[in-house]
């Protein structure tokens, strides 16, 4: 699971693509990116996550911050 500023999301490798993909989790916008390591997806999701809260702030919107994760 990757973390940055309040926001966590959750990545799978597809195998056929040699291709991480990853969504943001528990937001109700779509928040998603993807990379060829593990290195580029951490990138990947920072870079996603400040575009997102740029593209709101450009628009006067709030972000969707996400919900609490449930217990595990």
């Amino acid at each position: 699971m990757l973390s940055y500023k309040e926001y966590r999301a959750k990545a799978e490798f597809d195998r056929s693509a040699g291709v991480f993909h990853g969504r943001v989790m528990n937001t109700r916008d779509v928040i998603s990116f993807e990379g060829t390591s593990v290195d580029e997806l951490t990138e990947e999701f920072r870079f996603s996550v400040d575009d997102y809260l740029a593209m709101c702030a450009q628009r006067g919107e709030d972000p969707d911050m996400p919900s609490p994760c449930p217990p595990s």
